[in-house]
């Protein structure tokens, strides 16, 4: 049980990179992406083609390369498409961002077909941590918990203690008072979806290092991320790794009962947070 319940723990840091661009999304602009699993597949490919290209023996030197790279995708994909789709009715945003998701899916298998790919990390992706005689953990899922972990707490720490999260902050709040107080929340939406695809970029290439992806992978991963921000709370960083954490132990603990019920007992985990508190474990969007 202290396996399941430390590989759960492990599952989660990465389910948190999942979250994590769909909650600042949401917690800034009340914008439900529904691209996010395929713009984290989008990732993925982006570093397995920049090391294909480049013939790169360390891949984390082009991660640090895409990453730049995702941040002004994000900022022009808000500036000139999803700025747009914003008010009152989420309709817009919902059906522009299916919209995405389809082009992108189909792209990527034009491009890479549907064959199954990943990004090789040599003896990192089977190195262990022993913990005991009989217990050790991955490496790669480790650092893959820390950069969790660590990503939470700048978000955290971005949005609570420095000027930009708090014109995050007073943006969400009311945006008209804050344009009145000369504030460009275009502007500011877009900062913060640039800021959403580094992370997105993170967790795809994070990915595409633990396991293998392809192009029609992004559906799953979205409701992964999406159950994470939901149990969590929404705009809430530090309940959407609690979130994750909670979905990854509960899909353990499911496949130690059995390997067809891992997935199943995450969509129960959510389905009772969302009946019994539908705002979340910790509705919080700062502090």
């Amino acid at each position: 049980m202290l396996e399941t319940l430390l590989q759960g723990v492990l599952l989660g840091g990465l389910y948190t990179l999942f979250a994590l661009g769909q909650s600042l999304m949401f917690g800034v602009m009340r914008l439900t992406n529904t691209a996010q699993g395929d713009f984290i597949i989008l990732g993925a490919f982006a570093v397995i083609a920049g090391v294909s290209m480049t013939g790169a023996s360390v891949p984390w030197l082009v991660v640090l390369a895409v990453l730049p790279l995702a941040f002004g995708f994000g900022y022009l994909l808000q500036r000139h498409v999803l700025n747009g789709t914003l008010g009152k009715d989420p309709l817009p945003s919902l059906v522009v961002t299916f919209g995405l998701s389809i082009v992108i899916q189909n792209l990527l298998l034009e491009l890479f077909s549907a064959d199954p790919r990943a990004i090789e990390v040599g003896a990192l992706a089977t190195a262990s941590v022993p913990l005991g005689d009989a217990l050790a953990l991955g490496a790669l899922p480790l650092v893959i918990l820390a950069v969790a972990v660590a990503a939470t707490a700048v978000m955290q720490w971005m949005f609570a203690c420095t000027p930009l999260g708090r014109t995050f902050r007073a943006v969400s709040d009311d945006r008209e008072i804050a344009e009145l107080m000369g504030l460009k929340a275009k502007q500011v939406y877009a900062l913060a979806t640039g800021i959403a695809f580094v992370l997105i970029a993170i967790a795809g290439a994070l990915q595409g290092m633990r396991t293998t992806v392809s192009p029609s992978d992004g559906p799953l991963l979205l409701l992964f991320a999406f159950e994470a921000v939901i149990i969590g709370g929404m705009g809430s960083f530090w309940g959407t790794l609690a979130g994750a954490m909670i979905l990854g132990i509960a899909q353990q603990i499911g496949f130690r009962i059995d390997p067809g019920w891992g997935i199943w007992f995450g969509h129960l985990v959510f389905l009772a947070v969302l009946v019994l508190r539908p705002q979340g474990l910790f509705p919080k969007t700062r502090g």
